[in-house]
């Protein structure tokens, strides 16, 4: 008999005991409804998630073909269907993740409606997402065990041998997984950052993923108009984030640090310098400036002194500074490199483009001074992915002398260059980038930030355009019902994927014979 489901019918007979008039109470159903809802808390899965990834990090470390993968999920049913597919394909969750992605929980989770990534909406449709998630998550564990302990009831009514059926129920793989979430900037100062922290963690966050931006003025990493925090300010809040998780019991909670300094140019701030060459005199000095004499400084201007020579830093209308246009990997390489001494756990670098060669460039500088230092990616669908690589294989063909007159440079994302070697070789590129890039840029985590934004928008659209067509009911038979069918989805049974035979199955351990069910002969369910 499984350990812990024994332990637990041991547990509630002595308890029966103990108490006295729990004779209404099976023990082994009990033991059964104790098994299936393995997490009480959300800081036990917290906690639990917490050492996965740590345990992933040390894998990854002895061997770079054992990164991780996750996708972005803005509905509790979206990561639940992500996890079902894993195990169902390959008998696993390990290794797999859920991203919260603050872009998603924005544009579709706000109750001012679609918003733009600029850390507008409530800061607490976060943790309520996060426990959604989980909500399902440990509703699939139920779910799938439910079926077990129907398959072990009926061997023992049978009187069959319950080996192999109590193994599956001992060796379960939870569908329960790592959530890296999306804090943005942080949503205010330091404090604000440290208070939100805590209720992602008391949801199940074992992950906190925070920029380098300005709370105020954030933007997606992805689009113009991006203001950096100095380096200390940036501290504080790696600091409020290990504090919350200690706080909290969570001693292995991972902090990821990004940066978007590759693509922002401008700073709402310049840092207190007491002495040459310290963090805020390195923030500085990726300053433009211009050299003056004190007589051109007009009435209020902010002045610098630099090698020797009074300089003005340059300030753009609405009083933001602007960095040099060479600084940007430089400034890259400074915040990753400070972030990893001062709390980080991963690192995230928002590139333009997914390109190996150049996030290996910045990775090998920063494990120049942080040898261990380990990328979480995103894979973002802000990239247009068939163009990046016909692009990176025409390049590569140019500069092994191959001949590519057949192809118009600027017009790479034509359908005419679709089954052509060009497309091949391009997606080739793409199939092999998550395990290249881990290989040779550092790359321990991918993930796809909006995803299932935008699976949701093609299937809706396809479903759409045949049924109000002329297809009519054949687009949802053919198109949706017959695949859900032929691939063994689960949740072509809506009503048991809903609750239905758990529910059912509860019914009958509260009220015995009384119990009023859904299920039956008269339950159209029974048709699949």
């Amino acid at each position: 008999m499984s350990t812990a489901y024994k332990s637990a019918i041991d547990l509630v007979r002595e308890l029966k005991q103990k108490h006295g008039n729990w004779q209404n109470i099976s023990e082994t159903d009990a033991a059964r409804m104790m098994s299936q809802n393995r997490f009480k808390t959300g800081l036990d899965i917290a906690k639990y998630t917490a050492k996965i990834m740590r345990q992933d990090m040390e894998d990854y470390d002895n061997d770079t073909s054992q990164y991780t993968q996750s996708l972005g999920a803005w509905h509790g049913f979206v990561a639940q269907q992500t996890m079902y597919a894993k195990k169902k394909y390959f008998g696993t969750t390990s290794k797999t993740y859920i991203y919260l992605s603050g872009w998603m929980v924005a544009a579709l989770r706000s109750e001012f409606g679609p918003l733009p990534d600029q850390s507008m909406h409530e800061k607490t449709s976060v943790p309520k997402l996060i426990e959604e998630i989980y909500t399902f998550l440990r509703q699939a564990d139920a779910k799938v065990l439910n079926d077990y302990f129907r398959e072990l009831n009926a061997a023992e009514e049978a009187g069959q041998d319950t080996s192999a059926i109590l193994e599956k129920i001992e060796n379960f793989d939870s569908h329960v997984v790592p959530i890296i979430a999306d804090i943005d900037a942080g949503f205010g100062n330091e404090e604000a950052t440290y208070l939100l922290t805590k209720q992602m963690i008391e949801a199940g966050a074992c992950a906190i993923q925070i920029e380098n931006q300005v709370s105020d003025v954030k933007q997606c990493g992805h689009q113009a108009g991006k203001v950096t925090v100095p380096h200390e300010d940036f501290i504080a809040k790696l600091n409020a984030i290990r504090y919350a998780f200690l706080e909290l019991g969570v001693e292995d909670g991972v902090i990821v640090a990004r940066t978007d300094s590759e693509g922002a140019s401008l700073t709402q701030k310049i840092p207190v310098s007491n002495e040459p060459g310290d963090l805020a005199s390195k923030y500085i000095d990726f300053l433009e400036v211009e050299e003056i004499e004190i007589d051109e400084a007009k009435e209020n201007d902010m002045l610098l002194k630099r090698d020797g020579k009074l300089v003005r830093p340059v300030r753009l209308a609405n009083g933001l500074y602007q960095f040099r246009e060479d600084t940007n990997i430089d400034r890259v390489v400074l915040d990753c490199v400070t972030a990893l001494e001062n709390g980080a756990d991963l690192l995230w670098i928002e590139t333009p483009t997914p390109d190996v060669a150049h996030i290996k460039s910045m990775v090998d500088r920063i494990k120049e001074q942080q040898p261990k230092a380990k990328l979480v990616y995103n894979n973002s669908p802000s990239f247009n992915w068939t163009l990046n690589f016909r692009k990176q294989v025409i390049a590569k063909w140019e500069e092994e002398g191959k001949d590519i007159s057949a192809y118009n440079k600027d017009d790479l994302m034509s359908a005419d260059y679709d089954g052509t070697e060009l497309d091949a070789a391009a997606d080739v590129a793409a199939k092999n980038f998550q395990r290249d890039a881990s290989r040779e840029a550092g790359v321990f985590h991918h993930l796809i930030t909006l995803p299932t934004y935008h699976t949701t928008a093609l299937s809706v659209h396809e479903l759409a355009k045949g049924y109000f067509g002329e297809e009519g009911m054949l687009a949802y038979a053919a198109g949706v019902q017959r695949k859900e069918i032929r691939e063994g989805i689960s949740c072509v049974k809506h009503q048991a994927m809903a609750g239905s035979d758990l529910g059912d199955d509860h019914k009958e351990i509260f009220s015995g014979d009384n119990a009023l069910k859904a299920g039956g002969g008269k339950n159209t369910m029974n048709q699949f």
